[in-house]
């Protein structure tokens, strides 16, 4: 049927974390026969032992003894692995944020050299000028005309009205 919409899924595995998770996996295959090695050793030690072939069940103890450090240095080398795989992820990660820091720097760099200083004092001051008009404007409408201010403002208004009629 294929995928929704005919596109196709892009994997998020690349082919570096493919060959990390094989090589992994080929490890865990590797210990598990080694352990699988070591159970059947021990039996036939036993074994051995039982038959009175004491040299030969000591020399396959020692077979045994070899294989279980290398069997620790397999899981030494998992671990690497990992830690390498958690590395590559978290490296890839910071690249991601200073790539989106590069970016957001560039934003401002352009938004600044569309707005100068200058620019930026003009306008508060601008807003300061209207703020203070507005301020004026304000106490004009709250009543805060003295006496003589509104027997002029009286006489503006019939001067206005009588030029009307």
């Amino acid at each position: 049927m294929g995928n929704l919409f005919g596109r196709k899924r892009r994997s998020r595995v690349t082919e570096q974390d493919r060959a990390v998770l094989q090589q992994r996996d080929k490890l865990r295959q590797y210990q598990k026969r080694l352990s699988l090695g070591l159970e059947r050793e021990r039996a036939l030690a036993r074994q051995l032992l039982r038959d009175g072939k004491k040299e030969k069940a000591m020399l396959l103890l020692k077979k045994k003894r070899y294989q279980e450090q290398l069997l620790d240095k397999t899981e030494n080398q998992i671990s690497n692995l990992e830690r390498m795989v958690q590395d590559i992820e978290f490296t890839q990660i910071e690249m991601k944020v200073i790539e989106g820091l590069k970016i957001g720097n560039e934003c401002l760099n352009k938004m600044h050299q569309v707005m100068s200083i200058e620019e930026v004092e003009r306008i508060i001051g601008e807003t300061q000028d209207a703020v203070e008009y507005q301020r004026q404007i304000d106490e004009l409408l709250a009543g805060s005309l003295t006496e003589e201010d509104e027997d002029a403002i009286l006489e503006e208004l019939n001067a206005i009205t009588q030029v009307r009629l």
